[in-house]
């Protein structure tokens, strides 16, 4: 939210000078007439606490967290007032939120390492004090700078970090700061140049480093995150945090089992490093090893009974279910005044699975709306703004654009686009295509969204930009080398097929430039019911992007908003996009036709002959006993037997009965609702396909 126009100054000269009384009837007098005055409300917090009017300085922090509920600077105030009142616990609770929105606040550092040296927290003590000492080597302009942009003000940010940077040019913390910026805004190719410059003019400060391999890999370079990821760890062979990233980048890069290793290392010199525990058990899933993976996230949480991920991670295998003692625990972490919200969310989340699958319906939509809340007020999402760039693809990109803009670009038939919404059935829809042989899936690109960031300009700020103005003016031959380029950048993650998906959901924006650059790559449209996938977003956390999701009017305006544009794109572009309805029928022969391919099949259907359903499991539990060194797995062995079995054997029971949820039903023995209910629990697509005469 914007501030108002206010002289602020004026009343922080009277506070400096103690004046507390004088500059407090100041800020009531605005507050009077703007009442969601943030700066406002906080100054007056501070005069209250000043004049001891406790009680006042926290109404109007309590104004100001419902205005603006990420501002450090208000958890600091009560991290003061606490601390005032003898609250010392609730008070360092606070000072660690403050830190962890705002982490230029240094009064709050101050704080909290006093309180941790006290407790003979020497761990976090140390990590107080490295904060510390690096905002006290810092010029007092550049701290001002790093505050404001952790509040947001991005603007005011950029101009005074450009203006210190003109005098500094070689100033790495500014640079860093500038280029936290332009990541925020999605102006990747800038953090990348600033940071590359950074980690030149000081090669030996491993946080630029560090922050300049993050880019990298959010730019899809994978060889270059690696080489600097191993320059970190050579480096600094200690640092147990490069370690994890390299393991994780490892992960990544599609080598879990060397990732497993690299893990076992790091929790073999930490073992009550409840990250690497968890980051473990992401690679044992990938894997297909759940029973280790559990038994991983459990370890992590029983380390730290906080660590929300831990807690998302089990909801997030979609067969785990929770004992009514670990819902009880998630209950009370969320109890806590100290949790991060980055945990209240995980937590939030993953309740609201455990208490779904318990039935209590209720209970979970409650905490489904209080983490998609948080999840919203940390974005800077706006409805109005979403629909205005979605319209702008409606305006620009009509009959005549393209028919002025004629045939062009890049001729190759390589990508098959797979878009839409999330939760709308792409992965499904990937997995057919991908089990064909001439058909690489390569998983979600933002290749195509970087062409357009970069199309948009320098104008960072939200607005409108060039683009998609933009295209008007590209020429024939930028129209050519943008085919050619995604063609080339996206090479790392194919194998040898001829053809390959990107399916980037948030691609449908973007078929206008899809079409002038690769006009003849294929583009299929994966729609759901509106209810089914506005509600499915809804109950998933998506690990980055896709801010529409945080609300049910966010997410119902976005898919009326998509909706519109495929109409558009559909009366503009006719026979451009095929659209599968998830819940309707799909006809391999429309996509043997359209995709030009020769044969389309399912995923898993490799025969397993010459041995029984019994023998076959047999084998499969002997290797299993194997992989543990004592030969015994994790107790609750046979529930988790069932629980993998359950999914699949549904899933070939759906396919069977052509989709028909009745006679599968029967064919299993169970209760039709039952079946239903453990559809949606599972989250099983159904897919019917008409079979031949």
């Amino acid at each position: 939210m914007k501030e108002n126009t206010f002289d602020i100054e004026k009343v922080t000269h009277s506070m400096k000078e103690e004046r507390f009384v004088e500059a407090l009837s100041s800020l009531e007098f605005n507050l009077a007439s703007q009442p969601n005055h943030f700066e406002c409300l906080y100054l007056a917090a501070v005069c209250s606490r000043y004049l001891k009017n406790f009680k006042d300085a926290q109404k109007y922090l309590d104004r100001l967290l419902r205005v603006n509920p990420d501002m450090g600077r208000a958890y600091q105030e009560l991290g003061h007032l606490n601390r005032i009142n003898g609250k010392m616990r609730s008070a360092m609770a606070y000072y660690r939120q403050a830190c962890e929105l705002n982490p230029a606040l240094i009064a709050s550092w101050n704080y909290l390492f006093e309180y941790y040296k006290k407790n003979k927290n020497k761990q976090a003590a140390d990590h107080a004090v490295e904060q510390i000492k690096k905002l006290q080597s810092i010029p007092n302009i550049l701290l001002y700078i790093s505050q404001i942009l952790n509040e947001g003000k991005l603007a005011i940010a950029e101009e005074k970090c450009r203006e210190f940077l003109k005098k500094n040019p070689t100033n790495t913390y500014a640079m860093s700061l500038l280029s936290d910026i332009a990541d925020r805004l999605g102006h990747f190719d800038d953090t990348e140049i600033l940071l590359e410059n950074a980690v030149k003019f000081k090669p030996e400060d491993g946080e630029l480093r560090m922050k300049y391999a993050l880019i990298l890999r959010k730019k899809q370079k994978f060889k270059e995150t690696m080489e600097q990821v191993n320059i970190l760890c050579e480096k600094f062979p200690d640092n147990l945090s490069y370690q994890a990233h390299r393991a994780s980048e490892v992960m990544q890069n599609g080598d879990h089992e060397k990732a497993v290793k690299l893990f076992n290392s790091i929790i073999k010199k930490s073992p009550h490093n409840y990250n690497a525990l968890t980051s473990k058990g992401h690679a044992l899933k990938t894997l297909g090893k759940t029973d280790q993976a559990i038994y991983c996230y459990k370890s992590a949480y029983k380390k730290k009974p906080d660590h929300g991920d831990a807690f998302y991670s089990l909801a997030n295998l979609k067969t785990y279910s929770f004992t009514e003692n670990e819902s009880n625990r998630m209950r009370e972490q969320l109890e806590r005044v100290d949790l991060t919200l980055k945990d209240k969310v995980y937590f939030h989340f993953a309740l609201a699975q455990a208490c779904e699958v318990a039935g209590n319906f209720d209970e979970a939509f409650t905490n489904l709306q209080k983490g998609n809340e948080i999840k919203n007020k940390q974005s800077n999402y706006s409805i109005e703004q979403m629909d205005d760039e979605l319209q702008a693809q409606i305006d620009i990109c009509n009959e005549t654009f393209f028919d002025g803009m004629g045939s062009g670009g890049c001729e190759t038939n390589d990508p098959i686009f797979i878009l839409g919404l999330p939760r709308a059935g792409s992965t499904l829809i990937e997995q057919i295509l991908a089990s064909h042989s001439m058909i690489d899936g390569t998983l979600e690109l933002p290749n195509i969204l970087s062409i357009a960031q970069n199309l948009r300009g320098d104008d960072i700020y939200g607005k409108e930009g060039n683009y998609p103005k933009a295209m008007q003016s590209l020429s024939l031959e930028q129209r050519l080398n943008l085919g050619k380029n995604f063609i080339n950048d996206t090479k790392i993650h194919r194998k040898n097929a001829p053809r390959f998906t990107d399916k980037m959901p948030n691609n449908f924006r973007h078929i206008g430039l899809i079409h002038l650059i690769m006009p003849n790559a294929k583009i299929i449209d994966a729609r759901r019911y509106p209810l089914d996938c506005c509600f499915s977003m809804f109950k998933q956390l998506f690990a980055q992007g896709q801010e529409f999701t945080y609300g049910l009017a966010e997410a119902a305006s976005y898919y009326n908003s998509y909706v519109k544009l495929m109409d558009h794109w559909d009366k503009v572009l006719p026979n451009k996009v095929l659209r599968v309805n998830n819940e309707d029928v799909i006809d391999v022969s429309v996509l043997k036709q359209e995709l030009g391919v020769n044969h389309v099949s399912f995923p898993n259907q490799e025969s397993v002959s010459g041995k029984s359903l019994s023998e076959s499991l047999e084998m499969h539990l002997t290797r299993y006993f194997s992989d543990h060194k004592d030969g015994l797995p994790p107790n609750g062995l046979y529930d988790r037997v069932l629980r993998e079995v359950e999914e699949p054997l549904i899933r070939q029971s759906l396919a069977a009965t052509n989709g028909n949820q009745i006679k599968a039903a029967d064919l299993l023995g169970l209760n039709r609702n039952t079946l239903r209910k453990k559809i949606r629990d599972l989250d099983i697509d159904v897919i019917r396909v008409p079979r031949k005469n």
